[in-house]
């Protein structure tokens, strides 16, 4: 990494530090002060008021100059700190996130999609930020990045360096409905000769590719592989299942077939399962073979 590349945090913690410890200073100032006022000028030793003083030219100077260089300063950081953030590096990887209700999705250059945002250790990471339905926040704590994904909103990006190997959280920032708590990811930060190799690997063909479509349009942010709750349904186990749908407001039993997962995925609000919410949004543009792919995969997804 370029030594001399003043990164997202690098451009946002001495801001921080500087801001808190002028905020601290007046506090502990200003209390000791008032605390020093309240003993020396306490009635039981100075019952009658004996300053004469009217107005000291100085003082009012002091109060004047002090808050505007300590402001200006405040602006200077900050300013600089903000050109610093929307700076982007020539050489950085350019990757577009996909945020919708509610569930993330990364597209690389090759094509390339996954859930999580993988990037190679000390490259800077240019995020192309595209929302699919509502507003989202991108949100990475780690790395001080916090932006708002916009509806429609063009060339909106954020970006940033991992420094070092690991995952780091990432959040949406921005109430978005009622899975908001669960549209979690992570940043996979991965030696820069692991990354490319990632982002070279072919595609498996057969089921996996169900599984891919299924990452590609944020499915997996809803729904659970592993059995566990989510915004709807797990897929474990989830063909040749009985569940009770809801349909056009009546109760029926049914058993998950091929059928039944071809007409949820192009119509999702027909049959509902009980128990959930209708907020999953039809997909009319996958094609046949890619409905089929799916479907493959959840039959076998035990």
């Amino acid at each position: 990494m370029d030594p001399n590349l003043i990164t997202t945090n690098r451009a946002v913690d001495p801001v921080f530090m500087f801001i808190f410890g002028v905020s601290l200073l007046l506090l502990v100032g200003i209390t000791a002060t008032m605390v020093g006022f309240v003993v020396r000028y306490h009635r039981s030793r100075a019952p009658e008021p004996t300053s004469r003083a009217e107005s000291s030219i100085w003082l009012e100077i002091l109060w004047t100059a002090l808050p505007t260089i300590l402001v200006m300063a405040m602006f200077y950081y900050g300013w600089a700190g903000y050109l610093a953030l929307r700076n982007v590096p020539r050489d950085a990887l350019q990757v577009t996130a996909t945020a919708r209700m509610w569930s993330w999705s990364f597209t690389y250059a090759n094509g390339r999609t996954s859930p999580r945002l993988y990037v190679p250790v000390g490259k800077p990471v240019l995020v192309n930020l595209v929302s699919g339905d509502v507003l989202h926040g991108f949100y990475l704590p780690a790395f001080r990045v916090k932006r708002d994904v916009v509806p429609g909103m063009k060339n909106n990006h954020a970006w940033f360096v991992a420094t070092r190997a690991g995952s780091y959280d990432l959040f949406c920032s921005v109430y978005c409905g009622e899975g908001h708590s669960a549209m979690i990811t992570t940043v996979e930060a991965i030696p820069e000769a692991a990354f490319t190799a990632w982002l070279q690997e072919e595609e498996k063909a057969g089921g996996d590719a169900g599984k891919a479509l299924l990452e590609k349009h944020g499915c997996l942010g809803c729904h659970s592989l592993d059995g566990s709750t989510k915004v709807g349904p797990t897929f474990k186990g989830l063909f040749g299942r009985s569940v009770t749908v809801l349909t056009g407001g009546a109760e029926r039993v049914i058993t998950v077939d091929e059928e039944y997962l071809q007409h949820s995925i192009l119509d999702p609000g027909a049959d509902v399962v009980k128990g959930y919410q209708p907020v999953m949004p039809p997909f009319p543009d996958l094609s046949r073979d890619e409905v089929r792919a799916i479907v493959e995969f959840l039959k076998r997804a035990k």
